[in-house]
Order: structure tokens, then sequence, then C-alpha cells
């Protein structure tokens, strides 16, 4: 059987915007924040999110932004005196 052909998860013209995007914090240009005013993006990472984020705004199709998962905090055990009283 053939194998069915995947979805593009994004759109070419999303993926242009990126690359758009990796060119300016290449050359130094890339500036984060509303109207540039959030500083120098300092890393790769940055400047795609920065690039992805432009591709949301403009309607072209992007992925959503995944959910942070709440951490649970995890509950230590107290020792049982019962226990040190036998060790000595």
């Amino acid at each position: 059987m053939a194998r069915k052909a995947k979805k593009r998860r994004y759109s070419r013209s999303a993926g242009n915007d990126v690359e758009r995007e990796m060119r300016r914090y290449k050359k130094g240009t890339a500036k984060s924040g509303p109207g540039g005013r959030g500083g120098r993006v300092k890393s790769r990472k940055q400047a795609i999110a920065i690039g992805l984020s432009e591709a949301r705004a403009k309607g072209k199709k992007v992925p959503k932004k995944t959910a942070k998962r709440k951490t649970s905090k995890k509950k230590t055990k107290k020792k049982s005196s019962k226990r040190k009283s036998a060790k000595r």
C-alpha cells in the first residue's frame, strides 16, 4: 500500500517570514518587542519565534502555540522516628 502524504504543518509563506527574520538576525539588525524597543535578538530560537508570530499575525498557516504544562510538586515523606531509635 502506498503511504499517505503528510500534511504541511507550516505554509511556505510562513517559512519565508522565518527566513526573512533569520537574515535580519544574522545581520544583527533583528529587534524584539513592540516597535523594536525590546533590544537586539540574541538567539536563533528567538528569531524563529519572532518570524512565526509575524506569520500568525498575517493570518498564515502556522500551528497554535503549545500550552505550558502544569508541574506538580513532589511530596517528600518524613522518615519515621521508629527507624532512628532502632539504629541506636
